[in-house]
């Protein structure tokens, strides 16, 4: 070819020319890649040998593209927990290391979708799109990064805002045999968060799918959907896909948390996952211990729910509360699992089968049940009320049980007990009909001060429903100082006292017969 030929006037010689200057300019960045084949598959687990540098929980991806979590590195074989199950994975498929460890997809788009650990919706409402992806585990913030928990997470049940109270950035251990109705106050606690601003995630852990559907669909119905989230992982879902459910669910709710927002948890339940992360182990030979469960079961727990919190102002302000839920049997609170959480959680609302059996809803039993910090968040309003009133009816539970062997009781004791069995009418409350504050204040207050003692029974529900309209309509100024958070004096608390006093004649009134 002499000078003057082009190399265009020879296209094969101008794509040699193309690749040669590639060549002197491309800087080549060779990755090392390790490869490993799967020696054994079991229920929920599969045995890699070969993988090199791999880091426990580092995701692998197996040729059928499975995933999988490292539990077991050892320097001949690797334990591999399974987040899927796919048909065409067997002995000798090829695992690769990924360098990265199990993530979930955060974002505002979440609010209002259904999906799985892995961020797969399952709402049929179309596929997530740009968002972020956040580690499922990460480290628990530091103490010097956490704030007081000062502001209430109002529940809209009697029971607890005024006995068992509940701030933000705590976490509340709810407890009690199957079937008693924990799952309903977490439920309700959801709803009430739509006058507070506060964003609801709840996450399914082992339960069957047509419980999940059923709290997803009330959640719709009454309009929670908006400001939630929902991760489920079913019975169905492979063992190591339920232990991963409730670390991206806080994931989740950490990425609101860092932006200043007020987040509510409710991991419903952790027995079940304790029940996964046993079958896991118990899987991969790792030594089992009390109940056969593996020694690391309490640092699952606690590595997880230290993780709510409420952050410093410097941080954002927002907060995490955690409401993980767990079954007992028998009412046996000295269980392991729920010894366990007991100790890390600061608090615990325990509902009582005997209770649940005679109707008293929601079935918490205020004398086995605590909170350690809410106390200090209340409204001062709930203060001046509940003061006495958890004495009052702890002593009133005592002296019922006195009661039943006929003995002869003096006219206090008597008063003790009408008026107790009117403050626990009073604590009955329907499900999903959460109440304001000062809803609550008025009731309370009213049978606290015995305005009610003079009324039957049966008919306490429907006198309480007529003091809460009548204060309503009397005193709209006070019922919004309630809600606002402010002290009450001494004459707005007389105030509610002559509103509830008319209330209750009119009723009686309305009660006499016909003349």
């Amino acid at each position: 070819m002499s000078a003057t030929d082009h190399p265009s006037t020879f296209p094969h010689l101008a794509g040699i020319e193309i690749a040669r200057r590639v060549l002197e300019t491309h800087r080549f960045d060779f990755k090392p890649r390790s490869f490993g084949t799967v020696s054994s598959i079991g229920s929920g687990v599969a045995r890699v040998a070969g993988l090199r540098g791999i880091g426990h929980e580092e995701l692998i991806r197996f040729d059928q593209d499975s995933l999988g979590i490292a539990f077991n590195v050892g320097s001949r074989e690797i334990g591999v927990v399974l987040l899927d199950s796919g048909p065409g994975l067997a002995a000798g498929s090829l695992a690769e290391g990924t360098k990265r460890v199990s993530d979930v997809p955060v974002g505002e788009a979440l609010l209002g979708r259904v999906i799985d650990p892995g961020g797969r919706p399952l709402d049929g409402s179309g596929v997530l799109r740009g968002m972020q992806r956040h580690p499922a585990e990460t480290p628990a913030p530091g103490i010097m990064d956490r704030a007081p928990v000062s502001v209430p997470l109002q529940t809209g049940l009697k029971v607890i805002d005024a006995l068992v109270p509940i701030g933000r950035g705590q976490r509340e251990l709810i407890l009690g045999d199957r079937q008693t109705g924990k799952t309903a106050i977490a439920v309700d606690t959801i709803l009430n968060q739509h006058r507070h601003g506060v964003v609801c995630i709840y996450c399914a852990v082992g339960k069957r799918a047509t419980a999940a559907a059923k709290v997803i669909d009330t959640l719709q119905r009454n309009g929670a959907m908006e400001y939630s989230c929902v991760v489920v992982a079913t019975e169905q879902d492979p063992p190591g896909v339920q232990f991963i459910a409730p670390y991206a669910a806080t994931a989740i709710g950490e990425f609101f948390m860092r932006r200043g927002r007020d987040v509510l948890l409710v991991l419903d339940d952790l027995t079940r996952h304790a029940r996964a992360y046993r079958e896991l182990s118990l899987l991969l030979r790792r030594p089992p211990g009390r109940e056969a469960f593996p020694g690391d079961i309490f640092y699952v727990h606690s590595r997880l729910l230290e993780r709510a919190t409420h952050l410093k102002d410097t941080l954002g302000g927002g907060s995490l509360t955690a409401l993980p839920i767990v079954e007992t049997e028998a009412q046996n609170m000295s269980a392991y699992i729920p010894t366990n959480l007991i100790s890390i959680t600061d608090g615990q609302i325990y509902l009582s089968p005997s209770l649940f059996s005679k109707g008293h809803l929601p079935a918490v039993d205020v004398g086995r049940s605590v909170s350690r910090v809410g106390g200090k968040t209340q409204l001062p309003a709930y203060r001046k009320v509940s003061a006495d009133l958890r004495l009052a009816y702890s002593q009133f539970e005592e002296l019922e049980s006195f009661s039943r062997f006929g003995t002869r009781m003096e006219k206090d004791t008597r008063r003790a007990l009408k008026r107790g069995r009117r403050v626990r009418e009073i604590l009955k409350q329907d499900q999903y009909r959460p109440l304001k504050p000062w809803e609550q204040v008025a009731a309370l207050w009213a049978v606290n001060q015995g305005i009610f003692d003079g009324v039957d029974l049966e008919d306490v529900g429907g006198l309480e429903d007529l003091v809460r309209i009548a204060t309503g309509d009397a005193l709209p100024d006070l019922c919004e100082k309630i809600d606002a958070g402010k002290a009450l004096e001494d004459a707005e608390l007389e105030a509610l006292s002559k509103t509830a006093h008319t209330a209750t004649e009119e009723y009686r009134d309305r009660k006499e017969p016909d003349r």
